[in-house]
């Protein structure tokens, strides 16, 4: 969709620019900073991000040449926007961790130096436990990190084994139990369920772990077999059987139990973190609760998708070409896209529904209202203080509630 006001030849040519209906209530909203680091020491075969080992790269591109161009890509966008300072900062992958300490310190300081970090931001990095230590939570804890999201997965070899993960079964616990150790009180860990060759009793194992290492926040996803990695590949040759959807509801029910029974309540689908206290303050991830409710964020790095104001694009993909259009002076838009009143409404009751806060009923329309009462009758969601909440059972359904409101 054309966002410039320019014929579609013109727009492919011209430099990207946010209009100004978009820019008015920037600093209004929540608003926080994704960077995304492409790089990963190895492929994992269910993975479709985009990412990249060396060898994929060969000499096209380095950390270097990303950090390069990562900083023009900053400051071009502090200059776009009126520099807000940032409420959020996330870190991601691909494998943040890869940078090591100094290198994602110099990160955060890019991000200071062009929006500026608001009062108490949060500031998370995924890491994968394998390339940590104590020394390098220490390096994040004294450059301004507040938050740790490690790659758990599974504590069963054979699981990590299917999935193509690298680390030691108890290196993610050890390593949680570090970055508390380094003075984080905000640590998550990333378990997936369902994996071919799981069985209850590594489930279970997991989740013993993940209790073991005392954190205050799990995600828990689903295993999801996207077209064109090397799983879907093996699953399409009968090497590997496809998930199971009763087997998936049976685990989910199993993590909600074990993690409500520990303390760590649900408040998104697929989130769980502890009650808040005064010395804990938010234990959710609350960059993620910004794109949950429509907050504005910039998303920098090779392929980061950005939304501010009813406008959404998204970065070239290659970390050279990245590269490339940055040394020019060009923000590396690949692509961008105009919100419609209706794409609005149809993302925020697709997102807000999975919240345990739930959807609030005034956003809805006559014929939608009608739908959520329903939803209330089949026993998938009640109604809290003007707003749908899922059951249990709705949140096993929480996408067929959705296609119901919204139908």
């Amino acid at each position: 969709m054309n966002v410039t006001g320019t014929t579609p030849a013109q727009q492919t040519a011209a430099p990207f620019a946010l209009p100004a209906q978009s820019l008015e209530g920037v600093g209004k909203r929540p608003f926080g900073i994704y960077i995304h680091v492409p790089f990963c020491a190895t492929r994992c075969g269910y993975c479709d991000f985009n990412t990249y080992t060396a060898g994929e790269l060969g000499t096209s591109a380095s950390p270097q040449s990303w950090m390069e161009g990562l900083k023009r890509e900053l400051d071009l966008a502090a200059e776009m926007t009126g520099a807000p300072a940032a409420e959020t900062v996330f870190v991601g992958g691909g494998t943040p961790s890869l940078l090591g300490g100094d290198g994602l310190t110099e990160v955060l300081a890019a991000v200071r130096s062009s929006f500026g970090l608001a009062p108490g931001a949060e500031v998370t990095t995924e890491s994968n436990p394998e390339s940590t230590s104590p020394e390098f939570f220490d390096a994040l804890r004294a450059g301004g990190f507040t938050r740790i999201s490690l790659g758990m997965q599974s504590a069963a070899q054979h699981v990590l084994k299917i999935l193509d993960r690298t680390h030691t079964p108890g290196r993610a616990v050890a390593a949680a139990k570090e970055a508390r150790a380094a003075g984080f009180s905000h640590v998550n860990l990333d378990l997936i369920y369902g994996t071919p060759g799981e069985r209850d009793i590594d489930l279970d194992a997991s989740l013993d772990a993940v209790l073991s290492a005392d954190v205050d926040h799990v995600s828990a996803y689903a295993l999801i077999v996207e077209d064109g990695t090397a799983m879907a590949r093996k699953v399409r040759r009968g090497e590997l059987p496809a998930p199971d959807d009763d087997v998936l509801a049976t685990r989910y029910e199993r993590i909600d139990s074990r993690l409500s029974e520990a303390g760590l309540s649900w408040y998104e689908v697929s989130n769980w973190a502890k009650a808040e206290t005064a010395e804990s303050g938010d234990t959710r991830c609350r960059h993620n609760l910004g794109y949950w409710d429509g907050g504005d964020w910039w998303g920098a790095g090779p392929g980061a998708h950005s939304h501010v104001g009813g406008v959404r694009w998204w970065n070239v993909k290659h970390p050279a070409r990245y590269a490339e259009q940055l040394a020019q002076g060009e923000l590396p838009v690949g692509g961008s896209e105009e919100l419609t009143a209706d794409d609005i409404h149809m993302e925020r009751v697709m997102l807000t529904a999975r919240l345990r806060t739930g959807l609030p009923l005034s956003e809805l329309d006559a014929s939608e209202r009608l739908s959520a009462d329903q939803v209330v009758v089949d026993g998938l969601a009640v109604i809290e203080n003007d707003h749908l909440v899922l059951t249990d059972r709705g949140r096993l359904l929480a996408d067929a509630v959705i296609r119901t409101v919204l139908a």
